[in-house]
């Protein structure tokens, strides 16, 4: 279906049109109508099928077609998202196709002062992007007010949940009038996220996308068994082996990340972190890096990446495997985005085995096991029942399950020791004769 279908107003197809989008992705189709005619809904899609268009045109197009009540304008539409990014990037959304209508729209968020939040709010706007510690605590010292709020919108609802922002949520809903359109996303709707949308939908239209196998056919999956040891010397080998001209690297904690781009920045490899601990300057810094080119590799906790809306990634490498298998779903949609392909790669070592069976069988599918000669292996399924837990022992890649055992059975294994940083710049630094 075309944009051009859906009935927007002018202003807003115009703003579309211009930004180069002309067929609405099955969500947008779905989704649109319904919202543009008042209604509640609660939705499942996975990251990257065009989500965040799907509420913000129609919520536009409903804003613009009512005139403001006089006065200092107060929020008419309250956007709740997990992250300071996210907050950033959905805000964006809504400026860019908003651009010929005259709605004012902002964000707060936690991590920066409050005093310029505050003015924003002051001087007054339509659309209101908020994460919810932030906004409860504006909330606290009467800094804002919701009562003209005529759409709320949950975003990411099941990422919240998991963050601990439910409760926020449940505080921030009574100084909401109870009248209203409520809007909620989420990639997957566990029993917390059912109760919550019972609760507060009001004979909602169920939108659902992406049925059948949940990842894009269109990612080449592939898997490298390990040991923990010899990861950082593998990435670095693919890193300058394959065409990675615009990466994300997901690690389990925030602390790895930074150890991870040691490592890198040791074997010449430009790269940064972004995760929860770093400053909220530093993050803008290294997202804006990583979407302009300067920085081809970006190393990423999964919280941090919810906001990283980024054209072009070639490819995403799963350095630690997810203990939710959704997870590696929600990883691998960075990629392959808008009909063109990608390549998602997985490290897995001996202790995340139980984590890769789990991951195949919520997609439906055996990953393709890969060994440094770029050859799958016939025996994948054998190798893996067979490889002993834990696995600690230093094992050269692509080992058969005999030598793995041996090697369990030994000492423990080698880390890899890598250099201090030397003066890091955008990889490859250079290419190897090493076949992937």
């Amino acid at each position: 279906m075309s944009f051009s279908e859906l009935l927007l107003a002018e202003p807003i197809l115009r703003a579309v049109v211009s930004e180069g989008y002309s067929v609405a992705t099955p969500i947008q189709a779905q989704a649109i109508p319904h919202v543009m005619r008042g209604r509640d809904i609660l939705g499942c899609a996975q990251t990257g099928t065009g989500k965040t268009a799907a509420f913000a045109l129609p919520i536009l197009h409903r804003l613009s077609m009512a005139a403001r009540a006089g006065g200092v304008a107060r929020p008419r539409c309250l956007v709740l998202c997990p992250t300071r990014e996210l907050a950033t990037q959905i805000e964006g959304s809504f400026r860019v196709y908003g651009k010929h209508v005259g709605l004012r729209s902002g964000s707060v968020f936690g991590g920066v002062g409050i005093g310029g939040q505050a003015e924003m709010l002051r001087r007054g706007l339509d659309i209101l992007v908020a994460t919810p510690g932030r906004l409860l605590d504006l909330l606290g010292q009467g800094l804002v007010d919701l009562r003209s709020v005529e759409t709320l919108v949950l975003d990411e609802a099941d990422r919240m949940l998991d963050m601990g922002f439910i409760q926020d949520i449940r505080r921030i809903l009574p100084a909401l009038v109870a009248r209203r359109q409520t809007l909620l996303f989420s990639a997957t709707v566990p029993p917390e996220i059912r109760r919550l949308a019972g609760a507060i939908l009001r004979d909602p239209v169920s939108v659902q996308v992406a049925q059948g196998s949940p990842e894009a056919a269109n990612i080449n999956q592939s898997v490298y068994l390990v040991s923990r040891g010899e990861k950082p010397g593998l990435l670095a080998r693919l890193v300058n082996e394959l065409p990675m001209s615009r990466a994300i690297v997901f690690t389990r904690t925030k602390h790895g990340a930074d150890r991870l781009v040691k490592r890198l920045h040791g074997s010449g490899i430009y790269a940064e972190a972004i995760h929860g601990n770093k400053s909220q300057n530093a993050r803008q810094r290294a997202l804006n890096n990583f979407r302009s080119g300067k920085m081809s590799l970006l190393v990423a906790t999964d919280v941090a990446s919810r906001g990283i809306d980024v054209d072009g990634i070639t490819h995403v490498v799963n350095y630690d495997l997810p203990d939710d298998p959704e997870t590696y779903v929600h990883r691998i949609g960075r990629t392959a985005r808008a009909g063109a392909s990608g390549a998602a790669v997985t490290l897995c070592d001996g202790e995340e085995t139980a984590n890769l069976r789990a991951i195949e069988k919520l997609i439906r599918r055996q990953i393709s096991v890969k060994t440094v000669g770029g050859r799958a292996r016939s025996d994948k399924a054998e190798t893996r029942a067979e490889a002993p837990r834990p696995f600690r022992a230093a094992v050269p890649v692509g080992a058969g399950a005999r030598e793995v055992r041996a090697a369990s059975a030994g000492s423990r294994g080698n880390h890899h020791p890598m250099s201090k940083p030397r003066h890091p710049r955008p990889f490859p630094l250079r290419r190897q004769a090493v076949h992937v």
